[in-house]
């Protein structure tokens, strides 16, 4: 279960729901759809992911960021809290997460040699923006840039490429229809780092929230979001991307009671945790309807279902466990050392 903690695989379908998307989107408009390819995509990006998540861990503890043990915590920032407990030493998760990039960059030579060299492109920018992230002598999450590239990364990046996988070919239609999840991202760890501002500027760590303050964020957050809403709204009523895709705006609701808490509590770690919870959940169901939208909108174009039962059952073992942290509350472990299940919420 320590393994399973260090993976921090709730903070995982960012990959997985633009890999699954690109599939989706590129059978519904060219009905090319290969099944093997597909799930290999899906797995590359899901176990990049996970790496990324150790790598941020190593180094952040590494260089002392999140080394505290006894504070109060917001479960949805900081580390997996593996390292700063002893679970898990520093060696052991660097070598796990090593293995977990080169099984993605074996899948990526697989999928370039028998799909094309433009995705060695794809594949480069994904493993090099994840291990990069934290990792010296670039660190560029250290220096105000990691939120921009996790916006391109976890959608435009994986999207395209999951698309090109499958077509051989790039969409823009593609590109509106993933980029609201890029949008999102944005908005997800730009929330996520106000807790951590303090921790994050005493290890040197130059996010955005540390360079211009936890009011700018909270400006930068209702800005990003608005984006993703607003290429939501444009792409079809312009009839660039699938008309279905207006479903995903049931969440609004959400967004508004997360900015809600997120002006009246971004000082407040613990009662700011509900609005955290709001953006993941956020950016999870449009991700998710995004996806049940283009299957939708290809049956329609195509005629038949064809094989949309591998993305759906994808999409569901994938999605369970992290469905069952982040709507039920079924715990399979103690979620960054703290029991914020049963914290009463912040909301009101």
């Amino acid at each position: 279960m320590k393994w399973w903690q260090a993976f921090r695989f709730h903070f995982v379908p960012p990959s997985f729901l633009p890999a699954i998307l690109g599939g989706v989107v590129a059978w519904s408009l060219t009905a090319e759809f290969h099944g093997l390819y597909f799930l290999l995509t899906v797995i590359g990006v899901t176990i990049n992911h996970i790496s990324l998540n150790m790598t941020d861990d190593y180094y952040d503890f590494i260089h002392s960021v999140d080394q505290a043990k006894d504070r109060e915590k917001n479960p949805y920032s900081g580390g997996s809290s593996t390292l700063t407990t002893g679970l898990i030493t520093p060696g052991q998760m660097y070598r796990v997460s090593m293995v977990g990039y080169m099984i993605t960059i074996v899948i990526g030579l697989f999928l370039a040699y028998f799909r094309g060299w433009e995705i060695l492109i794809f594949g480069s920018v994904g493993v090099l923006s994840a291990y990069f992230y934290t990792a010296p002598p670039i660190r560029y999450g250290y220096h105000g840039f990691g939120e921009v590239s996790q916006l391109v990364n976890f959608s435009i990046i994986i999207g395209l490429g999951s698309y090109f996988v499958m077509a051989k070919a790039l969409s823009w239609e593609m590109v509106l229809a993933v980029l609201p999840l890029g949008f999102m991202m944005f908005a997800m760890i730009t929330i996520n780092e106000i807790p951590d501002v303090h921790m994050d500027r005493a290890g040197g760590k130059g996010t955005l929230v540390v360079k211009f303050g936890t009011t700018t964020a909270v400006k930068l957050y209702t800005i990003a979001m608005a984006a993703a809403y607003l290429v939501i709204l444009i792409g079809p009523l312009l009839r660039l991307t699938s008309f279905w895709l207006y479903i995903t705006l049931v969440t609004v609701p959400w967004f508004y009671k997360a900015r809600h808490i997120l002006i009246h509590h971004y000082a407040d770690p613990v009662r700011l945790a509900p609005a955290n919870m709001y953006t993941i959940k956020i950016h999870n169901i449009v991700g998710i309807l995004s996806i049940i939208a283009y299957m939708i909108q290809g049956i329609v174009n195509n005629g038949t279902p064809g094989p949309l039962w591998i993305p759906l059952v994808t999409l569901i073992v994938l999605y369970l466990p992290v469905a069952l942290i982040i709507f039920f509350g079924v715990l399979p472990i103690n979620v960054a050392g703290t029991d914020w299940v049963n914290r009463p919420s912040a909301e009101q």
